[in-house]
């Protein structure tokens, strides 16, 4: 009898194929299925002079577009071996975005609560999902992430309270927070005062530590006076102190890094401006600061004194809409990032300026 030789044949194909199979090149798009040169909102519209612009936003692996014509015959036919468009591969999406940064590289990181994962927006890369918080342990609710020292990226898992550290490939490193944090949500660090603040929604305060990963201080506690929080959860820097999303109280309060009050944004209202749950919080160059009105579905800019400049969005899922909207973040270049929570995505709008 014959040997037989299926096998061998079919171990030979896929490495001929292989040595053609290199990852096509790619071209990252934050406007996928609109075509170029179409505009974009802006707000305030016509005839005020636009100081935000929508620029794109980030679904999954619908942001990355194969460049026309890179892809070999073998990278094809291997992708349809192992069934490239099958469900798996439609399932690299945002499902339930938290919150984000943007890393020294560009790389955009974006905490996923359905996932389980840190969805990695890579221009050169491509998308991946980091889900690993430790060796043989799942992210269980990533919500906050930040820039640690050192390249370290921090992520705040509520459910797992602690404070996961990863290096620039998303390998876990350890963590800290352990015994100390009941449900981190929001984290920020100061790489002035080399100081990581940690919003402890359950605990009602913020703690802080030092880049020994120890426990330095603990800002505020339950209450409604000024310095005293009600579930805080997302938290930015700002030339005047810490900014705080003291969301069952309804406001967002500005702190010094030793906990005072030096001021409070926003009240509880029925109108376009007032605060009901806001959640997400930002800073951009200027000094504004972005708040999202999470039960309204706003992003509110407001200038560094507490005065309402701008409401951007309500509720649908058009660009500049947002459904249950949760954090925000901006980066180096004036985007203002908001993770538009049940429409699973994450809008971005760049900031034109102050100036005509």
């Amino acid at each position: 009898m014959k040997p037989h030789v299926c096998a061998p044949a079919i171990l030979a194909l896929c490495a001929l194929l292989a040595q053609g199979c290199a990852t096509p090149p790619q071209r990252f798009n934050l406007f996928p299925g609109i075509a170029e040169g179409v505009p974009q909102p802006v707000w305030p519209a016509q005839p005020g002079i636009p100081r935000y612009r929508y620029g794109g936003e980030l679904q999954g692996q619908v942001n990355f577009e194969a460049v026309a014509g890179s892809r070999s015959f073998g990278s094809r036919l291997l992708g349809w071996l192992v069934g490239e468009n099958s469900a798996q591969a439609r399932q690299a999406v945002l499902k339930r975005p938290q919150c984000g940064m943007v890393d020294a590289a560009g790389r955009i990181l974006v905490t996923d609560l359905g996932q389980g994962a840190v969805a990695v927006f890579d221009a050169k890369a491509g998308l991946s999902f980091w889900e690993r918080a430790d060796r043989g342990e799942r992210f269980s609710a990533p919500l906050g992430v930040t820039a640690g020292p050192d390249a370290e990226i921090y992520v705040a898992d509520a459910e797992l309270a602690r404070v996961v550290r990863l290096d620039v490939r998303g390998d876990p490193l350890g963590s800290f927070g352990e015994g100390v944090l009941k449900r981190p949500t929001g984290l920020v660090r100061d790489p002035v005062a080399r100081l990581t603040y940690v919003a402890d929604t359950a605990a009602h305060d913020i703690k802080v530590f030092d880049d020994a990963r120890s426990l330095v201080r603990t800002i505020g506690g339950p209450g409604t006076e000024p310095g005293r929080f009600n579930a805080p959860t997302f938290l930015a820097l700002h030339a005047d102190g810490l900014v705080v999303s003291d969301t069952l109280n309804a406001r967002v309060q500005i702190v010094s890094p030793a906990g005072e009050s030096r001021g409070v944004i926003g009240e509880r209202g029925l109108y376009v401006g007032n605060l009901t749950r806001p959640k997400g919080v930002a800073v951009d160059a200027e000094g504004n600061i972005y708040v999202v009105e999470s039960y309204y579905d706003h992003l509110l800019v407001f200038d560094r004194s507490g005065r309402l400049l701008l409401p951007i969005g309500g509720g649908g899922s058009q660009p500049g809409k947002f459904f249950l909207p949760g954090g925000a973040w901006s980066d180096a270049d004036n985007r203002i990032f908001v993770a538009d929570v049940f429409n699973a995505r994450v809008s971005i709008f760049q900031y034109l300026g102050a100036r005509p």
